[in-house]
């Protein structure tokens, strides 16, 4: 046996024993949530757990409040999407010319995304958006308005700008990185050309973002499709199911209804829509990186 071989089988061996435990921190929870998922498994029942097939699945899908998550999933995700990606390349777009402070000004529109999400949705609870004492709220009764009670009165908003708040820094960041490998001799040659700004944008700019559009777009969406802790923080769902997204509901029916079997047919339910849609997505990206 030739050294390379031999250095080929050492090499292999010490790296299966961390392939191995990741994957079993895989495998085992999903194979125990898809045995939960085929059982009569509910907290506050005692007694054996019954094999019921599909069972908690067809409540799942029957359930009056799955429509309504999924639905607030989609609204969710694609306003959140939309925010980001507009704003956040008009913004790197801005930041990119030079100006006095600008540092500072990228490492404040940066920051934002390593709060964490409790705090962020604290904030913006109790210290901006609170009917009585908030900023919101001062600035409407300062030009004589009737302040919004933004977690009764239009509470998705309310997740919409908190979540996009939190994920605005991100698209900044990747698109303001992107806009560094601009091609200035490709910019100059269309400013001498007679292109105006918005030419110049629509032509020149946007194509050159397009494949860390298509990266934010991927890896916002895989993980706006989990967002739970700014709901459980703000609204707890309501009023109502105008909040409650298939991630909280999931949790409701888990720990609220102490419904374990449907819960866990939720879960799967959840990951198989997540892999369908980064499988789409990263068919996207992928061509979009290939240049197609």
């Amino acid at each position: 046996m030739s050294q390379l071989s031999r250095n080929a089988r050492a090499a292999r061996f010490l790296v299966a024993p961390s392939v191995l435990l990741l994957l079993a921190w895989m495998t085992v929870p999903l194979a125990m949530t898809l045995y939960y998922s085929t059982v009569n498994f509910n907290l506050t029942i005692p007694g054996p757990r019954n094999f019921v097939g599909f069972e908690n699945y067809i409540f799942f899908f029957t359930d009056p409040s799955f429509f309504a998550g999924m639905s607030n999933t989609i609204v969710l995700v694609g306003a959140t999407l939309l925010i980001t990606v507009v704003l956040g390349t008009l913004i790197a777009v801005l930041i990119d010319n030079p100006f006095p402070g600008r540092s500072l000004v990228r490492i404040l529109l940066i920051s934002p995304f390593f709060i964490m999400p409790t705090v962020n949705a604290l904030v913006w609870k109790n210290l901006l958006m609170n009917p009585v004492s908030g900023f919101f709220a001062f600035l409407s009764k300062s030009v004589g308005m009737t302040p919004i009670d933004w977690f009764t009165d239009v509470p998705m908003l309310s997740i919409i700008i908190i979540v996009s708040w939190q994920w605005l820094p991100f698209a900044i960041l990747i698109l303001m990185t992107a806009m560094q490998s601009l091609d200035q001799e490709q910019l100059e040659a269309a400013r001498i050309e007679g292109a105006g700004l918005v030419a110049v944008f629509i032509h020149v700019t946007l194509p050159h973002l397009a494949r860390p559009l298509a990266v934010v777009v991927m890896i916002e969406t895989i993980f706006l499709l989990s967002i739970f802790a700014e709901i459980f923080t703000t609204t707890g769902g309501g009023p109502g199911t105008q909040t409650t997204t298939l991630a909280y509901l999931i949790y409701s029916q888990a720990l609220l209804q102490y419904d374990v079997g449907m819960a866990s047919a939720g879960g799967i339910v959840a990951v198989v829509l997540a892999n369908i849609v980064a499988f789409f997505l990263i068919r996207v990206v992928g061509k979009s990186l290939a240049g197609e």
